[in-house]
């Protein structure tokens, strides 16, 4: 099986990065595909299914694009002398093709959004998840 783990530190609470990650209209504007990004060789649409919630520290489900079998998404915050740390693991892609999603695709793809498009909305917000006014908020990819 193949996996990727990423761990970002941010200069914000564990509530407001919470908040990011959870709230559906802030979702769109840190993700790739919610920000205008394409999907290319596949259909554009992720199947979830939510295993387990304990607010505002850890959120696991299931992510089914178009892979035969799920994978499993974990996301941890901890708070942290920064602010909050942010633990990102993607586990159980199977075959070669897995092994080419994890390292090549879906790797990269979170990488950029957690660098780039993640800040610019924590940035974006206050500390119950509303943006602040005249906030702008850039595209994850650019």
């Amino acid at each position: 099986m193949s996996e990727f783990h990423i761990t970002r530190e941010y200069p914000h609470s564990a509530g407001k990065l919470w908040h990011a990650l959870t709230d559906p209209e802030l979702v769109p504007l840190w993700t790739s595909t919610g920000r205008g990004g394409r999907p290319e060789g596949w259909n554009g649409i992720v199947d979830c299914e939510v295993l387990a919630v304990e607010p505002p520290v850890m959120l696991r489900h299931t992510w089914q694009g178009d892979e035969r079998q799920p994978s499993v998404v974990t996301w941890r915050i901890e708070r942290c002398e920064a602010g909050s740390r942010l633990t990102y693991d993607h586990t159980g892609f199977t075959g070669v093709d897995g092994f080419i999603m994890a390292k090549f695709v879906l790797g990269p793809v979170r990488r950029r959004m957690l660098d780039r498009g993640l800040p610019a909305v924590l940035d974006a917000i206050d500390d119950s998840g509303r943006r602040r006014p005249g906030a702008a908020v850039k595209a994850a990819g650019s």
